[in-house]
């Protein structure tokens, strides 16, 4: 499963098939069920961001920003935050930039993964819309 996967199946659940990073057509999946084709280009359910990722912040021992930091983000919902998995995540979400800028790659991660989240039905507080 891909990192951007990961993210989504935590905060959606396992269900969540998320639209493809690339935004080109995806090739059939074979899981989803037979509907019409408009149903599948609109987001399959609405999802309340914010309680999600506070919930798991709590159970953590530590003070994670997961609305700025994209680290605290994947480390609140226990998918690995190392600099080669955010680099991963950078690839596959399409960045352009340095990868070795971490600053600046890590800004950009975020707000994709806000984006992306948005655009798969995911509902943000306005402060951290994209």
């Amino acid at each position: 499963m891909s990192i951007f996967g990961k993210i989504m199946s935590a905060i959606f659940g396992t269900k969540a098939d998320a639209a493809p990073a690339s935004g080109g057509a995806a090739a059939g999946t074979g899981s989803s069920s037979a509907g019409s084709s408009s149903a599948s280009a609109a987001p399959a359910q609405s999802v309340d961001v914010a309680p999600i990722l506070d919930k798991a912040v709590a159970a953590k021992k530590e003070k994670l920003e997961w609305r700025t930091s994209i680290v605290d983000l994947m480390k609140a919902l226990d998918i690995d935050s190392s600099f080669s998995a955010r680099k991963d995540l950078a690839k596959e979400l399409g960045y352009t930039g340095d990868s070795n800028d971490s600053a600046s790659m890590n800004i950009w991660l975020h707000k994709q993964v806000m984006s992306k989240l948005a655009a798969n039905g995911g509902k943000l507080p306005p402060e951290i819309k994209h």
